[in-house]
């Protein structure tokens, strides 16, 4: 991996840092630079190295696309090895719920990522489409590839379609624009949300500070989840994890776990995003002789191992992209689930 050097001229001064750097580097595209800086492949030098010095850049790293630059202020850009132009197809299993020439529906399971990306380069349902549909995928921008509309987190289950023609994808697209898709998701979030039926309306966007995190910020996208109670589980008046059915007006990256989780309900097993403190619980008059501190421990101690989050895309419905035909799909809780909600009725 080698480092570009940049200088910013004086008629840059002020220039958000992905413009400035698309006007560097014209042969990288804005959206591109846009990545980079996220990826954290920017440094901010105090001063330009020499052109013989061979010793590792030092600088400051920069994520923010937005910052605005100053004359004179020197960037380091490290652009990253090339990777493969295309995923390799693989024959991977697939629950296969609806297929034609035009759509694939599929249930996917926690543990699969939809897209390659760094980390997770094969093993995705892309490679798996790839192999299954073979010469049906008729071309998507040129190339036959499996077109993704939408995608649901890598430990997350449940279902997505995907468009195998190009006319599909551009229909499929537009009614996931159009917020005409009907999405459902199960959800076992720790608490009891009050009110038992809710909108939740709140920007998303990069955490301010860890970027594996999304959060609700300012500057963030709008997001819009509708969420309904369908069971609460616990101890005689105190409500340790509740199951709700969560419906998405907006497709956001993490969005009912961010939600939910700013309202203080965050999912069971979630790796990034947490659980309350038991000292919240304590605050609930009682809880130490209703025996709730103790059914806590339980819950807590079932999902400890877990490395997938208590979310289930549990429902799908649209229009399809020829026939014009109103589709509609589900999917049961998956073992898991399943077996998490019998151990909490089971109190």
């Amino acid at each position: 991996m080698t480092a570009t050097i940049l200088t910013v001229p004086d008629d840059l001064a002020g220039e958000r840092l992905d413009r400035a750097l698309a006007v560097l580097l014209p042969d990288l595209s804005r959206s591109r630079l846009k990545t980079l800086i996220e990826g954290g492949h920017v440094l901010l030098l105090t001063e330009a190295p020499e052109a013989e010095d061979d010793d590792p850049i030092d600088g400051a790293t920069v994520t923010e696309p937005s910052s605005r630059v100053k004359p004179g202020q020197v960037f380091a850009l490290a652009l990253p090895e090339a990777e493969a132009a295309a995923p390799v197809p693989q024959d991977i299993p697939l629950s296969i719920l609806y297929e034609d020439a035009s759509v694939i529906v599929i249930d996917k399971p926690a543990g699969m990522v939809v897209h390659p990306a760094p980390g997770n380069p094969d093993g995705t349902l892309v490679n798996a489409l790839l192999y299954h549909c073979g010469e049906s995928l008729t071309g998507i921008g040129g190339v036959a590839r499996p077109g993704i509309v939408h995608r649901i987190d890598k430990e997350t289950s449940g279902i997505l379609v995907v468009a195998k023609t190009e006319t599909a994808h551009a229909h499929l697209s537009a009614q996931f624009a159009d917020h005409s898709v009907d999405r459902s998701y199960r959800a076992f979030v720790w608490g009891g949300p009050v009110p038992l039926e809710d909108r939740i309306e709140g920007p998303i966007g990069r955490h301010p500070t860890d970027r594996k995190r999304m959060a609700i910020t300012a500057k963030g996208k709008h997001a819009v989840t509708y969420y309904s109670t369908l069971a609460r589980y616990g101890v005689p008046d105190i409500t340790l994890v509740t199951q709700l059915a969560c419906q998405l007006e907006t497709g956001r990256t993490h969005q009912i776990r961010v939600h939910l989780t700013h309202r203080g309900h965050p999912l069971l097993g979630d790796p990034v995003y947490g659980r309350p403190s038991k000292q919240s619980l304590a605050a609930y008059a009682g809880a130490q002789r209703s025996g709730a501190l103790a059914r806590w421990d339980q819950i807590a101690a079932y999902v400890k191992d877990w490395d997938r989050q208590a979310l289930h895309a549990a429902e799908l419905g649209f229009t399809h992209p020829v026939s014009g035909e109103r589709l509609h799909f589900a999917s049961p809780l998956p073992a898991d689930l399943a077996g998490l909600e019998s151990f909490l009725e089971g109190a």
